[in-house]
């Protein structure tokens, strides 16, 4: 495991683990605190580039984000690209569900947590059973064309 890692992060990942029913073992922990640690949803490809040179391969790491997604630790979102992003799931929400901004010109993905999504118990529309994912493209500050 990586020494980097706060010995407090890592006992409180620990218990997280533990808590659904899951070992803990160090590339769980690994990739759980990568991911508590991101600004934004991970791609396994962008995991592995960080866990590979801490000494875990590309196969354990795709292994451990499915067992963290079926134990409702972290969401799977495809943001219509046909790649997963990962990322925490938020404790104070029963589904982390919020919207994702994609920039069309340099691909970066960011989280909208600011932007409320009504509760789906209580406010249903007539044209829509159940929003899975909200999704908002656009330009970034950065890609922001230059007329506008």
């Amino acid at each position: 495991m990586n020494k980097k890692m706060d010995a407090g992060e890592v006992e409180t990942v620990r218990q997280v683990l533990r808590g659904v029913g899951l070992r803990s073992t160090p590339a769980r922990i690994a990739v759980l605190i990568a991911l508590r640690n991101a600004k934004r949803p991970q791609t396994h490809a962008e995991l592995s580039d960080l866990l590979v040179p801490q000494g875990f391969d590309k196969a354990t790491v795709f292994r451990n984000l499915t067992d963290l997604t079926d134990a409702e630790l972290v969401s799977r979102t495809e943001l219509g690209d046909h790649v997963w992003r990962f990322e925490i799931r938020d404790p104070k929400h029963d589904r982390s569900s919020h919207p994702h901004f994609v920039c069309v010109e340099c691909g970066k993905v960011a989280c909208l947590d600011e932007i409320g999504v009504p509760d789906q118990k209580t406010q249903r529309s007539h044209k829509i059973s159940r929003i899975t994912e909200i999704l908002v493209k656009g330009h970034c500050l950065s890609c922001e064309p230059a007329s506008l």
